[in-house]
């Protein structure tokens, strides 16, 4: 009999029958609260419906019409649709399938643009699992372990990652940028440099929020030695962070975004946008691809960019998720396993350490799980795997929100009695 490979690790043991809004209906007959929206990926809630209407509509239409063969209505018009949202001058998109896709896109065109070889990361990054979005991922081993050599040109700068290092944030980002200052002295010269990429907030590093002075910092830098800034908006766009996009919390602009995830509600698509002049110093043939852009899912992305916007989801992101870090933070209080409690909109990690910060992957893993034994879903990251992450949808209510939290917490009573009568 055939299976599925034995190297995919399912987080929940809950096989679903349907799904609507922030719900899921399992075929053992429970109701699960779902705070993990496919990794933030069903961003107006499951099956929307006027997202279903525009899937279905589009069917019975054209299901794919490959792009550079001829082209189709639903991404003339989501591209129009994206392009209200872009930071201003970048006008110019190419879509792909996948988020790693869309990042190896922006590597190509980064080289391609600027002549020169090296990429600069930062520590926690996630980026993708392709052979070159790995190279630049460090949330975990498990990324780019077993298969190198990985690509070259890859240099690494420290994260403002304060709780781990136990300092305030200003202070956290004063080192990371001097050590990027050093990196650029010793390892990557600025005119060997052509990018540096980073996410708004990282994802599988932990659901770090990046310090708006630190991305302004790197705006600085790219200005001054004519390095290329690519924001990774894969996780954190659309929304999921209370601002449109992440990198929206500060003052600095990409030179290239990638976006995808959130962008359609769950079907398939991805995108980098740049200016023109930037774009098209891509070298002829070096963009494209059999599925990018695919009708239906282009058609998906026009009606969630609306609903997004019509429902005022944004907006929604920022409410809900003051709301359920007040709730988290307060459980921090009476919680001494939490270490930490940080997040952007409906993007929120509760980090669990020992009393002398060390990371607590026993806890969070064990809560994780008995989090679906209440009723919600909930999933781990971080490279220790002590982080756990709440990702709800940007349609969640006050009230689900608040239902959430409350078995949340059931969820972290359970694990904590069961710990204190282990000792």
């Amino acid at each position: 009999m055939t299976s599925l490979s034995p190297l995919l690790k399912q987080a929940t043991p809950v096989v679903v029958d349907h799904a609507l809004g922030s719900w899921i209906y399992g075929t053992d007959g429970n109701e699960y609260l779902d705070f993990t929206t496919g990794i933030g990926v069903a961003s107006t809630g499951h099956c929307h419906p006027r997202v279903v209407a525009a899937a279905q509509e589009q069917c019975g239409k054209i299901i794919h019409a490959q792009n550079t063969t001829v082209m189709h209505q639903p991404l003339l018009e989501l591209t129009e649709k994206l392009g209200e949202k872009l930071p201003t001058g970048l006008d110019s998109v190419f879509y792909a399938n996948s988020g790693a896709e869309a990042v190896e896109a922006s590597l190509r065109l980064a080289r391609m643009a600027t002549g020169r070889p090296n990429i600069v990361t930062f520590q926690g990054g996630f980026h993708g699992r392709t052979v070159a979005a790995a190279s630049l991922t460090s949330a975990g081993t498990r990324f780019s372990a077993g298969f190198a050599p990985l690509m070259a040109g890859v240099h690494m700068a420290p994260f403002p990652y304060a709780y781990r290092y136990g300092w305030d944030v200003e202070t956290a980002v004063e080192f990371a940028l001097q050590e990027l200052d050093y990196l650029l002295a010793t390892r990557t010269a600025p005119n060997d440099t052509a990018a540096f990429i980073i996410e708004p907030a990282l994802g599988d590093g932990g659901y770090l929020p990046t310090p708006p002075r630190f991305l302004e910092g790197l705006r600085e830098r790219a200005n001054e030695h004519g390095i290329l800034l690519i924001i990774d908006e894969v996780q954190a766009g659309v929304g999921r962070t209370g601002k449109f996009w992440g990198h929206q919390h500060s003052a600095a602009t990409p030179d290239i975004l990638i976006t995808a995830k959130g962008i359609a509600s769950g079907f398939p698509i991805s995108a980098i946008a740049a200016s023109t002049e930037l774009m098209s110093k891509g070298w002829p043939g070096s963009q494209g691809g059999t599925y990018g852009g695919n009708a239906v899912s282009a058609a998906a992305g026009v009606a969630t960019l609306a609903v997004v916007e019509d429902e005022s989801l944004v907006e929604n992101s920022r409410l809900r998720g003051e709301q359920l870090q007040a709730g988290l933070k307060d459980l921090a209080t009476r919680f001494p396993a939490i270490g930490d409690v940080r997040g952007l909109g409906l993007m929120q990690g509760i980090e669990f350490s020992t009393a002398d910060r060390t990371p607590d992957a026993v806890t969070a893993a064990a809560l994780q799980q008995e989090t679906t034994a209440h009723g919600l879903l909930t999933l781990t990251c971080g490279p220790h795997g002590n982080v756990v992450r709440l990702i709800p949808a940007l349609v969640a209510t006050s009230e689900e929100i608040t239902l959430g939290l409350e078995r949340f917490e059931a969820a972290l009573s359970a694990v904590s009695e069961r710990s204190l009568s282990r000792t």
